[in-house]
């Protein structure tokens, strides 16, 4: 497949998209990344989403998107619309729209812009299989576009702005039948929906491809852009990882998704889905968007792309020690500017040493590697821990003691270590011989850059190593000089988008200033969110809004307090069906509110119990948990 979906692989530049007005702002073109967020509120309390709205405006959301779910709420988009005229906010509005085609028709005489799911504004979700004939689907197609037109020509006719919003937990079986539970499903769902739009000449569109996996969620948009390149268009990107989670996972899972796509020149308006006040989401959307705003056009080095930017593949390698092959991505911390490290030093990051005892105990969360540079270390270290030492001060006394050379070191050095020996070198230094220097069994490479757009130049990187056969592992190093916030959405993005690609065996975040604690927290927690090493439990936790039947942020409190210890579970945590069946399939149990003061529990997509009372679900979701056999009590 031609792999044409960006023009920022070599040089950082954004991806030429359709200027659409909505309301007072435009969405793309070369006008900047736009941030909005959600309300949470019910839209029939009109002083609480005027309140809302207010706190979101004052906090920088530049679009308010609030739920119709029926007419009397679209109807009351206009109070709510009155209300913040009256207080001198004229952000625009957007309306959210599931199931229901006339509250559509309603909302587009108020607000600015209208959201619309194509997996459910003319089609059920039943989880059935359907065989089409091409004259059957096209007959399908026929009925939505009958569905579709009329709110199609009236948003043209008053101006409005629409989003084709394609969510993968919410596919309609129509397109799961044809396409599978895909990336490619996704893009045809949204297609189908945009086809109809042309053909009434009406163009003030933005589009969306969400899931709760940034790696589906990445590969359907870059297809999304190839395809709609395929066929001349070229609109705005409305960019998010859909029930990211709360805290700094949802951060960081978010920040993998959207930042993978902002590297690559692609996005117009993001919102980061957390389940938190919709205030929080904005900080953490402006940081992201704020990075690309002066990120200036200077190359990398041009090479051969050697990956599939459409479907996951990691990258084939030989295994050393336990770096590459079938090993999972390993985490190195850099201990080499702490003026003393002690077994004590460990302990924040997943050691604990019993005196009593003389036993060291390892958390799920612990590093693998730590640099020490010219020292090595003069305790006994835990025997899941290797130390990496500069190969200068390295003397072959220590256990699980290795040597990191320089690549001006390495040339001719003798690999004295039967073990590992680590070269650090960035792409000016991988001419082709020093490449075939590489080609020993017992070495790993540590990746460094320092380029302003570092993704793309270590990306560059491993296309040359593939491309000259040299499969050692290699370890993914970045620095950083900033503050916790930022780095937690940097790091996540540089080095997550080269995973979510198949590429890198480890990382090593350097921030000095920051905790080991933190440093490590994050790496094993942009590994989670690219699903590269499952090391404690996954929550997909949507971020509330006005069809939620519970409170989310109390619920997913008590879940996470109740089952943070579960190594490897996934557990979907869903406030109303509109997405909830779907995004189960990617969950192992799920949590879904289906009326209120009721929960529906989930075994993957299957429907367990209905109609829990909510004072009783979460004892009954431990329950499920434990009679499908992957329980384990907490220690």
């Amino acid at each position: 497949m031609d792999h044409t979906y960006c023009n920022s692989e070599y040089a950082y530049s954004r991806w030429k998209s359709r200027p659409v007005q909505v309301g007072s702002i435009i969405i793309g073109g070369d006008h900047p990344i736009r941030i909005q967020s959600m309300t949470t509120t019910d839209t029939m309390d009109t002083k609480g989403s005027v309140a809302q709205s207010q706190r979101m405006i004052e906090a920088g959301s530049e679009l308010v998107r609030l739920t119709a779910p029926s007419k009397k709420e679209a109807e009351n988009l206009r109070e709510i619309k009155a209300g913040l005229e009256r207080l001198g906010l004229h952000a625009p509005l957007v309306a959210d729209i599931h199931f229901t085609p006339n509250a559509a028709e309603v909302a587009a005489d108020y607000v600015e812009k209208i959201r619309v799911n194509p997996g459910n504004y003319a089609d059920k979700k039943k989880f059935e299989t359907h065989d089409y004939s091409d004259e059957g689907y096209s007959a399908e197609l026929d009925r939505i576009r009958e569905r579709f037109s009329p709110l199609v020509i009236k948003c043209k006719q008053l101006g409005r702005a629409m989003r084709i919003g394609t969510n993968h937990g919410s596919l309609s079986d129509r397109i799961m039948s044809r396409y599978g539970d895909t990336p490619k499903g996704m893009v045809e769902s949204a297609m189908e929906f945009i086809r109809i739009c042309r053909e009434h000449d009406y163009h003030e569109l933005v589009i969306s491809m969400k899931s709760s996996n940034p790696q589906v969620m990445v590969q359907a948009y870059r297809l999304l852009v190839h395809q709609m390149m395929q066929e001349g268009m070229n609109y705005p990107l409305h960019l998010g990882v859909t029930e990211a989670g709360d805290g700094e996972d949802g951060r960081i899972k978010s920040a993998v998704g959207i930042g993978t796509l902002l590297e690559d020149g692609l996005g117009d308006t993001i919102r980061v889905s957390l389940t938190e006040e919709p205030e929080a989401e904005l900080p953490v959307a402006r940081m992201l968007a704020e990075r690309y705003a002066q990120r200036s056009g200077a190359e990398v080095a041009h090479e051969e792309r050697m990956t599939d930017a459409f479907a996951y593949a990691r990258r084939e390698t030989a295994e050393v020690l336990n770096l590459g092959a079938h090993q999972v991505p390993r985490v190195v911390l850099d201990y080499s500017a702490r003026e003393e490290i002690t077994a004590a030093s460990l302990f924040a990051v997943g050691y604990q040493y019993s005196v009593d005892l003389d036993k060291w105990t390892i958390k799920d969360q612990a590093c693998d590697f730590i640099y020490t540079g010219t020292r090595e270390l003069d305790f006994a270290i835990p025997g899941t821990l290797g130390v990496l030492v500069d190969a200068a001060f390295w003397t072959g006394a220590k256990e699980r003691h290795y040597p990191l050379f320089t690549a001006e070191q390495w040339p001719g050095a003798e690999a004295v270590d039967p073990k590992m020996n680590v070269v650090r070198a960035g792409i000016a230094d991988l001419s082709a011989s020093f490449i075939s220097s590489l080609h020993k069994a017992n070495v790993v490479l540590m990746l460094h850059t320092a380029h302003e757009h570092g993704m793309a130049e270590q990306r560059a990187a491993f296309w040359r190593l593939m491309k000259h056969g040299c499969q050692i592992p290699v370890i993914v190093e970045r620095s950083y000089d900033h503050l916790a916030d930022a780095f937690l959405l940097y790091a996540s993005t540089d080095t997550g988008a080269l995973l979510l690609e198949g590429l890198g065996d480890g990382i090593m975040l350097r921030a000095p200033q920051l905790s080991p604690k933190l440093i490590n927290d994050t790496s094993f927690g942009i590994l989670q969110a690219t699903r590269t090493r499952i090391s404690k439990t996954e929550y997909i936790s949507c971020p509330s809004c006005g069809r939620t039947l519970f409170d989310l942020q109390e619920t997913t409190a008590r879940i996470r307090q109740r089952t943070h210890h579960l190594k490897g579970v996934k557990i979907g945590i869903m406030g109303c069906i509109v997405n909830g069946p779907g995004e189960m399939a990617d969950a192992d149990y799920g949590y879904v509110g289906t009326g209120p003061g009721k929960v529906t529990l989930y075994r993957e997509k299957e429907v367990v119990k209905r109609n829990v009372p909510e004072s009783d679900a979460v004892d009954q979701l431990i329950l499920l948990i434990q009679e499908h056999g992957d329980w384990v009590d907490p220690v």
